[in-house]
């Protein structure tokens, strides 16, 4: 079983090159859980990401084995 779920890349920190860092303890927004199949979870990471702009932070959907 797979879960899909977004998460922001980088946060802001001034200190850092461009203003970004990477953020290593950002949160997860779960978007589906209990897909069966890693093709699935790839296609549905897919159609997230072309229908959604990562903005700044690169906020992307990503996909877990559970």
């Amino acid at each position: 079983m797979y879960k899909v779920f977004t998460r922001n890349w980088w946060k802001e920190n001034p200190a850092w090159p461009g203003g970004l860092e990477p953020d290593a303890t950002a949160r997860w927004h779960t978007i589906h859980t209990r897909i069966k199949t890693e093709e699935e979870a790839r296609r549905l990471c897919h159609l997230w990401n072309s229908t959604h702009n990562p903005g700044r932070l690169s906020r992307k959907a990503e996909y877990t084995e559970t």
